[in-house]
Parts: C-alpha cells; sequence; structure tokens
C-alpha cells in the first residue's frame, strides 16, 4: 500500500516546522527534531515498515514542498483540516486540537471581544484566518480592527507576546498550553478553548493507497496503546481520538 518509490528507499520524507513545541520543534542541541508528532510519525513509519525523516522547513512551503517540488512525502506539522487544504492534499485525522490564546500574567484579553488588540500569531495557520474574520467583525461594527501580528515561527509569535510587543497571542491549544508551562510565570491562559478540529497527515492527492497505509498505522498504534504512551509522554493526551476517528479526508468546513 506504501508507494513504490517510499517503499524502495525505506525512508520517509518528512516536512515539519520545527518551531510548534510540544508537537514539532528542535532539541536543545538546535538541530534534532523532537515532539509528540515526531515520535508518532516515527511509530508511523516503523509500521509501515519506514524510517521517518524529519526535515525543518517554513510552515507555508510545506504543502508546496509535497504537491509541487516534490521535495517531502508527506506533512507532519500539526495540520488543521479544513476545505481549503483538503483541495490540495489528502488529509489522514490522528488527534483533535482547537484554539487557544494567551495572555501576560494579569491581563484581561477576552478572544471574543480582541478589538483593536495586537494578537501574535504564526503565518498561515488557521489561528490567522481565524483572527482575520475576527477583526473584520470588529470593523463591521464600528470598531478598531485587531492588528495581526504575524511570524513565520511559532516561537517568534511567542517570544512577541513574552516580551510585551503584543496584547495576546493565539494558537493551537496544545501549543498555547505548552508555552504557558514552560513560562507560567510571564504568561496565562487568555478565555477557552475553541474551534475544535483534526489534525491531519497531508500527503499527495489520489496517492493509491498510502492514506489507507497511514491510516491503519494509526489505528494500529491506538489500539495497541503505543499513541496514548506518546501522548502522554508531552502532556497531550486531552486531544486523543478513537480509532474509528482515524479518517481520510474528514468532513470539515
Amino acid at each position: 500500500m506504501v508507494p513504490k518509490s517510499i517503499a524502495s528507499s525505506g525512508t520517509l520524507s518528512v516536512g515539519s516546522d520545527t518551531t510548534y513545541a510540544p508537537s514539532e520543534f528542535l532539541d536543545t542541541d538546535n538541530k534534532t527534531p523532537i515532539g509528540f508528532d515526531v515520535d508518532l510519525i516515527d511509530a508511523v513509519a516503523k509500521v509501515l515498515g519506514l524510517k521517518a525523516n524529519v526535515q525543518t522547513s517554513d510552515f507555508t512551503a510545506i504543502i508546496p514542498g509535497i504537491t509541487q517540488s516534490k521535495k517531502f512525502d508527506i506533512g507532519v506539522s500539526s495540520f488543521s483540516v479544513n476545505s481549503d487544504r483538503e483541495k490540495q492534499v489528502d488529509m489522514v485525522s490522528y488527534y483533535s486540537a482547537g484554539m487557544l490564546w494567551a495572555q501576560p500574567k494579569g491581563g484581561s484579553i477576552n478572544p471574543d471581544s480582541a478589538c483593536g488588540k495586537k494578537v501574535a500569531v504564526q503565518t498561515g495557520t488557521v489561528e490567522a484566518d481565524d483572527l482575520t474574520t475576527k477583526s473584520k467583525a470588529c470593523t463591521d461594527a464600528g470598531k478598531a480592527a485587531i492588528q495581526i501580528d504575524q511570524f513565520t515561527g511559532q516561537d517568534e509569535a511567542t517570544q512577541a507576546l513574552v516580551s510585551g510587543k503584543d496584547d495576546a497571542m493565539s494558537a493551537d491549544s496544545p501549543v498555547t498550553a505548552y508555552a504557558i508551562k514552560q513560562l507560567s510565570t510571564k504568561i496565562e491562559v487568555a478565555g477557552k478553548i475553541y474551534g475544535a478540529s483534526p489534525y491531519a497527515y497531508a500527503i499527495p492527492k489520489n496517492d493509491g493507497k498510502f492514506a489507507q497505509a497511514l491510516q491503519g498505522a494509526v489505528k494500529k498504534l491506538i489500539t495497541d496503546g503505543q499513541y496514548g504512551t506518546i501522548l502522554k509522554k508531552w502532556g497531550v493526551e486531552s486531544g486523543a481520538i478513537t480509532a474509528d476517528k482515524v479518517q481520510i479526508n474528514p468532513n470539515v468546513s
């Protein structure tokens, strides 16, 4: 079920934005990718008789690296499923996350009423799209637009909040929760998790039975317990899904 070109090489070429702790980020040597996404794709590759080779890439370059340059066999970078992405790639779900804001310690930011505030976010993410929608709602109501401060890497967005440059930060729930845990004396949660959607692997459209192979591998890891062990290691088990929720191109808006 694995494409012959991948099976013959024995290596799964993985594109990942390694600024997104605890999903995918660089270890203290500043070169080794680690995180729950990394551990999970390592395990998935092993089930398929392959070895994952995780390569750092800008987030917005990963899907073109799959569909155009063919640099990557798969994108593993906390991709939330949406219809725009499903038009470009096939997606296999493996986790569930929502959006969560952070603010400076003692702040009073409300994600549902942030007109005129400056919010840090990684470019190309669902959070960036969400902020655009929220900002339009502000201006439509005659209020000041949200100042959307976009960064190439999530680490830069987090630093903009910590430094006081921005009023808030929006990111995937496990990412924001991890940042708050690491920086608990400086930042705290703002509001609640909202907009839950699946994380999914991104692969070329209509690539034979590869999507089914990935689906089967994730299901196996869930049923044999490896999946739960990996998520628990990183403290992100709250987003675990059951085997029946591992779907190819889930129906989302």
